[in-house]
């Protein structure tokens, strides 16, 4: 299972293009509302999460969380609970996180880029507390992927896909979407 997690003032396309493609790929996919069921986003189109935080429930069978960016939607990723919870368990049990545009910074303020190679929205990067900020719009490190922002948000969700299926099936999404 692949947890999109979603919280008031969130990119919209930082969270929906993922979502979709790892979807076209086939991948166990849901969106975790932090607040509620309905989340609204920075540009104020409104989404219905397929959990909320209440049911969300983080085991051996989850792959992968993925932290959206946006302004407030970042900042109120990292007060709650359950998204510190999930980041924490991924980390503890080296199961991916992706994370876009400003979002890669509640990974830095944890310390789990440290040493690592990741990208965030530009001005952001001293919120990348140890890391070495990439010059690629889409970093790889480990299971760490950091997405720049809503520009390279089909890179980071093919990348998404690639981590999950393999570069074959990446590749062949990235060919039937015409990127």
């Amino acid at each position: 299972m692949v947890y999109v997690f979603l919280a008031e003032g969130f990119e919209e396309v930082e969270a929906l293009t993922p979502l979709d493609l790892l979807r076209r790929a086939h991948v166990d996919v849901a969106t975790v509302g932090i607040s509620g069921r309905m989340i609204t986003g920075s540009h104020k189109i409104t989404v219905e999460a397929d959990l909320t935080a209440d049911e969300l429930l983080l085991g051996p069978g989850v792959e992968m969380i993925v932290l959206p960016g946006g302004m407030p939607g970042t900042l109120n990723l990292e007060k709650s609970a359950a998204v510190q919870a999930a980041v924490d368990y991924c980390a503890e049990n080296d199961k991916w996180i992706g994370a876009i545009c400003a979002a890669p910074s509640i990974l830095g303020h944890k310390g789990l880029l440290d040493g690592r190679e990741a990208i965030c929205y530009p001005g952001f990067e001293a919120q990348l507390t140890g890391a070495t900020v990439s010059a690629s719009s889409v970093a790889q490190d480990g299971r760490y992927v950091t997405a720049k922002g809503a520009g390279a948000a089909v890179p980071f969700g093919l990348k998404l896909v690639e981590v999950l299926k393999g570069k074959a099936e990446a590749d062949a999404l990235a060919a039937a979407i015409c990127y």
